[in-house]
């Protein structure tokens, strides 16, 4: 039986990004052909200045001043107004920052309830769906507290809340643990992979190897390039013939010649 073939939800082609002019000007993202499919759970590593957070905030419609190919969902990113980039980003995008970004004088429900004062949702249904995906991650009690009232790890989960209310498909992740310890770092990332087994796709940048293992496809980069890429190494091996079973078959006829 023939596997469904799965689409691509991400698209990039000769995909440049450069900062400065003249002989300051240099490439954060030189040339980078990538394509993400649905579902998977990459992880993206490489050095400081490599230009991961630069790669995230293009995926992320945050930055559209670049050269090459961008297709979102089968469809050019060029193509878009700058209305449908930002009604995309609010629906369909999910953004999860190292430093958090809550909003200091609003309280934790008013924070995840956010996103949807953009989509358009009145007041009383997103207070509703903010409260019920803080239960979801455990923060029902937390709802009227401050910022400034909540652990690292507990910020966090506010942040992964508000990128998540509205639902969307695509999750990008900004060194999600940087700032928690290793206790809180596991609860978040026990999140994200229950996100990932619903189906979501999620792009995590992280210098963390040990973050890895949550990942079912590894990207490293270097200078701006995709250095090493685990799953062009699981496509070149499914594509691969299988020759050793042609071999066997031809030895078995010759040794039935000899028998006769």
């Amino acid at each position: 039986m023939a596997k469904t073939k799965i689409e691509p939800v991400i698209v990039l082609k000769e995909l440049k990004k450069s900062f400065g002019l003249g002989d300051a000007e240099h490439y954060a993202i030189d040339g980078i052909t990538l394509t993400v499919r649905k579902g998977e759970f990459i992880a993206i590593m490489g050095p400081s200045g490599c230009g991961k957070t630069t790669l995230l905030n293009i995926l992320g419609l945050l930055d559209s001043k670049i050269e090459g190919e961008y297709e979102l969902e089968q469809r050019s990113v060029a193509s878009l107004s700058a209305r449908r980039q930002a009604r995309i980003r609010s629906q369909q995008i999910g953004l999860i920052f190292q430093n958090f970004n809550l909003v200091t004088r609003l309280n934790v429900i008013e924070n995840v309830a956010l996103p949807l004062v953009y989509k358009g949702t009145t007041q009383t249904n997103r207070l509703k769906q903010a409260s019920a995906i803080l239960h979801t991650f455990h923060l029902g009690e937390r709802e009227y507290y401050m910022p400034y009232q909540l652990s690292g790890g507990q910020t966090q989960r506010v942040a992964i809340a508000r990128a998540l209310v509205n639902n969307p498909s695509i999750i990008l992740a900004d060194e999600p643990t940087g700032n928690l310890d290793s206790a809180a770092s596991h609860i978040i990332m026990e999140e994200l992979s229950d996100l990932h087994k619903r189906g979501n796709t999620i792009i995590m940048v992280t210098h963390n190897p040990r973050l890895t293992t949550y990942a079912s496809r590894v990207i490293t980069m270097l200078d701006g390039k995709i250095n090493t890429d685990t799953g062009s190494a699981i496509r070149a091996k499914t594509s691969s013939t299988k020759r050793p079973l042609g071999r066997l078959r031809k030895k078995s006829k010759r040794k039935k010649a000899v028998i006769l």
